[in-house]
């Protein structure tokens, strides 16, 4: 079986989702609450107030039905509410929720980190420090990095997202509404052009260039504003995310990991949205055979549970008692939440279903782009598909308005998206989404176009 469906009987996929109109009443009410209590820093897309869900299908208080292509930001890799997720933590709660892993043991770190080191690219032994979310991955690699190489700078990217938490923040080069108000940031962070072809950011055209955009390092930062053995790592996005979900050339990250292997640099691998199976691999860099010094993995690893983790070499991973540690990172939860995930992905055969699904959606995106011209650029691996919108094809000027309007006009026909980068509407929909999903979820895109270049 690749789906599941709580009450046994096959989930709807035939228009219409939506039967009320949007915001529905107990939703609105929720949306009043929450603007007079809960923090406004938070990016709510649209009114969505979720009740239920089961896989790629979610119902909101009002009990419209909607087919879910964000899997909660790339988080519900085996869809919502599986069952054998859920029994996993049902079992876990039942013996205990709660023993600090920083300070005493428990079996189940053990066995997830048996995993980890199991799907992890690489042949050395590794070692896992567990965290609570993606920022807390980040800020870990970071201090380890500078912790083992005695050595001040790091290197990150234009376009990059590695959360909102300081360290991680300092590291983040996406919006500047992200960075704005919070400065000074952590010190001796360097932003160099990520490898974004379809906006090349020194104006050449891959292949010919031959990915010159890597060779800013060595030609401007190492020549004007570090020596590269300041240089503690280098951490890359394999595929950026917030940024725009930009997919680079294939010389990228074999060029990258050569560059850093010359200089005794730490290459860190954020697969916190690409990891755990999104792209149709364990591991995006899996794609371009690359072995990273340290991965960052959350968002997909629990299905929905606070989980995160760095996975490094032992050698590498060599810092004493009390160096670094939290109080609920491994939380046994959250453990037993990420053991049965990837026993679902492995033995329901979800990584090549992301490999198919994401063909088709691909597909699909490049034959819509025939009849809409505002679709600029099509591009994805496995299940992390993104559709640039421009004003118009010669110019390639970018539409962040068109793309907003077209997210909601999606919402109001039951249909789940969200943006990233400033124009790009995003495809991340659980592992084991069907291929007549993939359909509607194309066809509801179709009309919400119409709609919306229409206006």
């Amino acid at each position: 079986m690749m789906s599941h469906s709580g009450n046994g009987a096959a989930l709807p996929h035939r228009r219409p989702l939506v039967r009320t109109p949007l915001p529905g009443p107990k939703a609105a009410a929720v949306v009043e609450r929450d603007a007079e209590l809960i923090s406004p820093s938070y990016t709510r897309s649209y009114p969505f107030v979720m009740a239920r869900g089961e896989r790629v299908w979610v119902w909101d208080v009002d009990d419209n039905l909607y087919l879910d292509m964000t899997a909660g930001i790339a988080v519900t890799s085996t869809g919502h509410a599986h069952p054998r997720v859920v029994a996993a933590v049902q079992e876990q709660a039942t013996r205990f929720l709660h023993m600090s892993g920083t300070d005493f043991y428990y079996e189940l770190q053990i066995r997830l980190a048996e995993r980890l080191n199991a799907i992890a690219p690489g042949e050395a032994p590794k070692r896992v420090f567990y965290t609570n979310s993606g920022a807390e991955s980040v800020e870990a690699a970071l201090k380890l990095a500078r912790y083992v190489t005695g050595r001040p700078r790091v290197l990150a990217f234009i376009g990059a997202f590695h959360g909102r938490t300081m360290g991680a923040l300092s590291l983040t080069g996406s919006k500047p509404i992200h960075r704005r108000g919070f400065a000074p940031l952590v010190p001796e962070v360097i932003h160099v052009p990520y490898a974004y072809c379809y906006r090349c950011p020194v104006n050449l055209s891959y292949p010919e260039c031959r990915v010159a955009c890597l060779d800013w390092i060595e030609e401007q930062v190492f020549a004007h504003l570090s020596a590269p053995d300041e240089v503690a790592a280098i951490v890359v996005e394999p595929i950026q995310g917030e940024g725009g979900y930009i997919v680079p050339p294939p010389d990228f990250l074999p060029k990258l990991r050569a560059l850093c292997d010359r200089h005794g640099i730490l290459l860190i691998a954020d697969e916190i949205q690409t990891g755990i199976g999104r792209t149709g691999r364990w591991f995006a860099v899996e794609h371009w055979n690359v072995v990273p010094d340290i991965i960052c993995v959350a968002k997909g690893i629990a299905n929905g549970l606070p989980l995160g983790a760095i996975i490094a070499p032992r050698e590498l991973m060599r810092w004493p008692a009390g160096a670094h540690a939290n109080t609920f990172g491994g939380n046994p939860l959250a453990c037993a939440a990420a053991l049965a995930t990837l026993d679902v992905i492995e033995e329901e055969g979800l990584l090549e279903n992301a490999r198919r699904q994401g063909r088709r959606l691909v597909d699909g995106l490049r034959a819509l782009a025939e009849r809409h011209g505002v679709i600029g650029d099509v591009r994805g691996v496995g299940l992390m598909v993104g559709a640039e919108l421009v004003s118009d094809r010669a110019s390639r000027r970018p539409a962040p308005e068109l793309r907003d309007r077209l997210v909601h006009a999606c919402f109001r026909r039951g249909l789940l998206v969200l943006g990233a980068g400033t124009n790009v509407i995003r495809f991340m929909p659980a592992l084991n989404v069907r291929e007549e999903e993939i359909d509607l979820a194309l066809e509801l895109l179709d009309d919400a176009l119409s709609e919306v270049v229409g206006s």
